[in-house]
Order: structure tokens, then C-alpha cells, then sequence
């Protein structure tokens, strides 16, 4: 008797983040696409594998690509880099929405040969783009902050968007780790744009601008910074937020303290002295890629980044994704994960993959190892779906 069954199709979702140090997260969604449409060409598969790619980003670096490959346009602009080189960045658009992003004007994958500067970097560049965004008159503009390779409080970026720093022999400071001590006054010219358009910062980072949570003691080292060049970061940024209030900024001691006011090297700090709101990254991009409706249209959630750990149970962005895919199936894959398979009901999560399951080479700087590793996954799946 000839079978009349239907194959069936499976339709998936592939949301990760970026594997960092390695692939984008549309490289990741691209990869894992691959491999899971393969397994319908595999003898005896009965169906096939459907993909929607939404590559995600939690407010970090990758944030403009997330948006682009959702449908935003991106628009590119030349800006200071973190030593002040000039670097071709890209934002984001929709027409509505601006996404302006710390890594890509002046993080710390730009700077010259990798050298790290922890007194030299600036912000500034991230306020060149700025800047370049409110030229199109966005009602809102996204500020994503991982990535940065300065801890200067953001003064740079605030220079790039009016603000007047001069030392006490009236010669106006670029904006720097090194020059937070020497600033002797501050001017703030009036930019309307700024006014006109709603500021949100979209981070899950916590820490506060000084102090031993700040950010020269816990961000600092990962930028080369030394024990003497803490000290002359930390001493800045005191000296930095005191002569804001002597400047009449009532409020400038109050948001140093503030949550997320020591995010990429202080950037946050100063998002928060120009009025912008905080959001948790993870979510609101999860919204802004409109991630509830896609999955709606889904059998299976495909998430996934460079480590699943702890720090992901505490609301990294495979957490939000799991916890807003409902009662679907969701598999993770990751390049590693530290959390064992009795703790994965915790997201929850149906299946964990790995990249050091498929390999004992260290793919973590190796983009064409990670990407082939994952092709492989993504077979595996379609194989275990069909």
C-alpha cells in the first residue's frame, strides 16, 4: 500500500546572540540554518525544517546588526575611534528609531593593533554618532553600550554633544580617562534636538560610577587598566562628577550612584545626566525585534551565545528568550556551558548543545571552526525534529 502521509515541515525560530570573540549573531543564525535544512536531504528524514533567522542583541555590541537584520536601514558615518582615528561606524534606523552603538565608534575592537589605552580612550565618537543619528530626527534613539574601550564617564561623549570641558588654563579637554582631573569648568550648550527626542538606554548592567562596584574596579582591567591607572581613573571620576555639581548639575552626584551609571566605562553615567531612560537590554530588544509576534508562527525556539552559566540564568538574553517562548520546545546552543543538564528545567530548556561536544580545539577565536561546528548542530537538530 502506497503511503499517503503528508511529510511534515517543522518550523523554527533561530534567535541567538552573538558568539563573542567569534561569530555575529547572524552568523550564528546563519550557520545553525544551514545545518538544520541539510537534515531534510538526509535519507529517511520525513519532512522538512523551516528557518526564521532573527539574530538578537541585549543592548551590547551587535545591537545595530540585530536591528538591521530585522528590517532597520543602516546608515554609516565617520567618527573619532577610541584613540581618536577615524572609524566608519553604522547606525541603525527605521524611520522612528535610532540604534547607536558603544562597540562599533569607539570599543575596544577598534583600537589600533588591539593596544589597549585605559587613560587614553574616548567616548567621544559614540557622541559623533549620536549626534549623526538626531541629524535624522528620530522620535527615540537606542543607545547600546557594551563594548567600550574608555573610562572617561562618558565626558567625550558629552563633548561631541556640546559640552564645553576646560582645564584651568582655559584650553578646552578632548575628552578622556586622563583628562577627568583636569577639568576645571564645565559649559553645557544647548542642543534642541536632544530635547525633542526620547533617550533610552537598553542595559542589564547594574554597577554604579565609583566605588569597588564602579566602573575603573570592575570594568578597568578588561580595558589594560593598571593598578596606578585605576587609581587615576578612580580620583577622575570624583573629581569629574564634583565639578558637574559645582556647575550647577543638581543632580550629578545623585546618578553616580545610580544602577547602570557605571556601564562602558561610565557612558551610562552620562546617558543619565542627558535624561535617558533605563530599560532592561535584553527585553527591550526582544520587543523591538518584535520577537513575540515571530514566535507565535513557531514549532521550535532555537537560542543560544558564546557561554551558558550562571550569568545567563540571571537574565541574559537566552533567559529572556526562553521565557517568553511559552510552552514550545527550546533548544540552546552554546559554545560552552558550565550549567549541568539537571539545572536546564531552570530556563527551562529541552536541549543544550555545544561547540566543545563536537570539538576539542578551542573555536572561541575561530570563526570558520565555530561557524562549521555549528552547521554540524544544526544537522543534528533537523535530524532529532524530523
Amino acid at each position: 500500500m502506497t503511503s499517503t502521509a503528508v511529510p511534515k515541515t517543522v518550523r523554527t525560530l533561530i534567535a541567538p546572540d552573538k558568539f563573542k570573540g567569534s561569530l555575529t549573531a547572524g552568523e550564528v543564525a546563519r550557520a545553525l540554518a544551514a545545518g538544520l535544512r541539510s537534515a531534510a536531504d538526509v535519507p529517511g528524514a520525513a519532512g522538512a525544517v523551516q528557518c526564521e533567522l532573527l539574530p538578537l542583541a541585549d543592548g551590547g555590541d551587535g545591537s545595530v546588526d540585530a536591528a538591521v537584520a530585522a528590517g532597520f536601514t543602516r546608515r554609516t558615518y565617520t567618527v573619532a575611534g577610541p584613540t581618536g582615528q577615524p572609524v566608519l561606524a553604522s547606525i541603525a534606523f527605521d524611520g522612528t528609531t535610532a540604534v547607536v552603538e558603544v562597540a562599533n565608534t569607539c570599543g575596544l575592537a577598534l583600537l589600533p593593533e588591539g593596544k589597549l589605552e585605559a587613560l587614553k580612550a574616548s567616548s567621544r565618537g559614540f557622541g559623533e554618532a549620536i549626534l549623526f543619528a538626531l541629524s535624522l530626527a528620530p522620535a527615540r534613539i537606542v543607545l547600546a553600550l557594551g563594548g567600550s574601550a574608555s573610562t572617561d564617564g562618558g565626558m567625550g561623549m558629552l563633548a561631541a554633544l556640546g559640552y564645553s570641558f576646560r582645564d584651568a588654563d582655559g584650553r578646552r579637554l578632548y575628552g578622556s580617562g586622563r583628562e577627568l582631573v583636569q577639568i576645571y569648568s564645565v559649559h553645557r550648550t544647548a542642543l534642541p534636538e536632544l530635547t525633542d527626542t526620547e533617550l533610552i538606554v537598553a542595559s542589564d548592567v547594574l554597577n554604579p560610577l565609583l566605588g569597588y562596584s564602579g566602573a575603573p574596579a570592575v570594568f578597568g582591567p578588561q580595558k589594560g587598566a593598571k593598578a596606578e591607572d585605576l587609581e587615576i581613573l578612580d580620583a577622575g571620576l570624583e573629581h569629574y562628577v564634583s565639578t558637574l555639581a559645582k556647575a550647577g548639575f543638581a543632580d550629578a552626584a545623585a546618578l553616580a550612584e545610580h544602577e547602570g551609571a557605571g556601564s562602558a566605562g561610565g557612558i551610562g553615567y552620562a546617558c543619565l545626566l542627558l535624561g535617558a531612560r533605563q530599560v532592561s537590554g535584553a527585553d527591550y530588544f526582544l520587543d523591538l525585534l518584535d520577537f513575540n509576534t515571530r514566535k507565535d508562527s513557531c514549532d521550535i525556539v532555537i537560542t543560544g551565545e558564546g557561554s551558558i552559566d550562571e550569568q545567563t540564568l540571571a537574565g541574559k538574553l537566552p533567559a529572556a528568550v526562553a521565557r517568553r517562548s511559552g510552552n514550545r520546545p527550546i533548544i540552546a546552543v552554546a559554545g560552552r556551558s558550565l550549567l549541568p543538564k539537571e539545572r536546564w528545567s531552570e530556563m527551562p530548556l529541552t536541549r543544550v548543545y555545544t561547540l566543545t561536544e563536537y570539538t576539542d580545539q578551542d573555536s572561541s577565536k575561530d570563526p570558520e571552526l565555530s561557524a562549521s561546528l555549528l552547521r554540524r548542530i544544526g544537522t543534528d537538530i533537523g535530524r532529532s525534529l524530523l
